[in-house]
């Protein structure tokens, strides 16, 4: 099948989906970059690096998680049970509503709020968009489409860090930008239909599976498997992408810079990581269709391992830490892979319930290991606790040698 032989549908599915991931990595990654200096302003402090702002970022940051994870399981059970369109208006709307709302907050507490509130769109949408593009593109191209699909989350968080380093000194109004996504919605909703795949299910006899079936023979053995990849993987990743900026501004000669340089220094530096997971990206495909997703997967994850490790193991300066970070954005490219891998591990009926609630459940321990990395460390140099997540990486690669040894297929000749 080439790109001239595909649908309207398909194309229209297509645009839905890259579009509402390329919002998805805007609206996720604002907070990341400002969230120090947004918290400081909010508690009125005038240190980014006091104790109390680290430890007031880091429960906002949990409560987006946890917000993720809560968004894909009731989002993804919506997309079952109404359809992938329709649900995909609604976690778009979520979102970007509540990341607009965030630029008001007047307190931490209220902008957790807001985060959590965002995440649960954020969440969902990740379910929704990719059993919606697993249902209607070639399965031959899932690879590919899972890269391209992980480059739009990437373009999204390159135009939050652009965004954040335009603003830098005005943390409290880059939220603003977030309220795009809802123009998306309109288009959505009169051009992009529901699958036939869905149709199809929710036309036949069979009852309406629940989330119950997920712990049930014989799909329990796949929901446990996926939850424990994503559960070691994502905790790693999200310390990462949280505490690496954290690490970068303790260091003395980033603390001796004034306020904007920093800002713009974190900008930078984060938009050069996820910039470099592109490349990741595809390189995860091309591993995908030569050894397999389990293969590839693991391999990714063992990359990430010893990139992390290799980062971290001994105390560096600015100059000789920030050429090992895109190092380990690369291998950031292996959740592209997740995004056309496990939807179909599940019935169809338990599709975005099975990928959303698995992936999504992730993002609780991940909260979990943001926090409890701060504990652990409440001041100064986060480096310790940065080569600890090495460990998590290897874990990941363990898990995912155990599950199914799934393949693009080709699609069926026609006569």
């Amino acid at each position: 099948m080439t790109i001239k032989s595909l649908s309207p549908q398909q194309w229209k599915s297509g645009i839905a989906a890259w579009l509402g991931w390329l919002f998805d990595g805007l609206d996720m990654h604002l907070y990341t970059v400002v969230s120090s200096a947004f918290v400081a302003i909010l508690l009125h402090s005038n240190s980014t690096t006091s104790p109390d702002v680290k430890e007031k970022t880091a429960f906002i940051q949990a409560a987006f998680l946890i917000g993720w994870a809560l968004g894909g399981a009731f989002f993804g059970r919506l997309g079952d049970v109404i359809g992938r369109s329709r649900s995909l208006s609604l976690t778009i709307l979520t979102y970007a509503a509540f990341t607009g709302l965030s630029s008001f907050a007047q307190t931490w507490w209220q902008l957790l709020i807001f985060r959590f509130i965002a995440a649960l769109g954020i969440g969902g949408e990740w379910a929704v968009g990719s059993a919606l593009l697993s249902e209607t593109w070639p399965k031959s191209w899932r690879a590919w489409i899972a890269a391209c699909l992980q480059t739009a989350v990437n373009i999204g968080v390159l135009l939050a860090v652009l965004t954040t380093y335009l603003m830098a000194g005005n943390e409290r109004w880059v939220f603003l930008v977030g309220i795009l996504p809802a123009l998306l919605v309109f288009w959505i909703r009169r051009h992009v239909p529901e699958t036939d795949e869905w149709h199809a299910a929710k036309g036949s006899a069979e009852p309406q599976p629940g989330i119950a079936d997920l712990f049930r023979p014989p799909v329990l053995s796949t929901t446990l498997r996926v939850i424990a990849v994503c559960a070691t993987s994502l905790t790693a990743w999200w310390a990462f992408q949280f505490w690496n900026l954290q690490h970068l501004g303790s260091l003395p000669e980033v603390k001796a810079l004034d306020k904007v340089a920093v800002g713009q220094l974190k900008s930078v530096t984060f938009g050069l990581i996820i910039g470099i997971s592109i490349f990741g990206n595809f390189f995860a495909a091309f591993l995908a269709r030569k050894v397999g997703y389990r293969k590839a997967i693991a391999l990714m994850f063992l990359g990430f391992c010893l990139a992390n490790t290799a980062a971290y193991i001994v105390p560096r300066d600015k100059d000789h830490l920030l050429p090992f970070l895109p190092l380990v954005g690369f291998f950031s490219g292996v959740f592209g892979l997740f995004t056309m891998y496990l939807p179909p591990l599940f019935p169809v009926l338990l599709r975005t319930t099975g990928a959303g609630f698995c992936y999504n459940i992730g993002r609780i321990f991940a909260a979990i290991g943001t926090v409890f990395f701060v504990l652990i460390n409440p001041v100064g140099d986060m480096r310790i606790s940065l080569v600890w997540l090495s460990p998590l990486f290897f874990l990941a690669m363990c898990f995912a040698l155990t599950l199914p040894d799934q393949r693009d297929q080709a699609e069926p000749a026609t006569a």
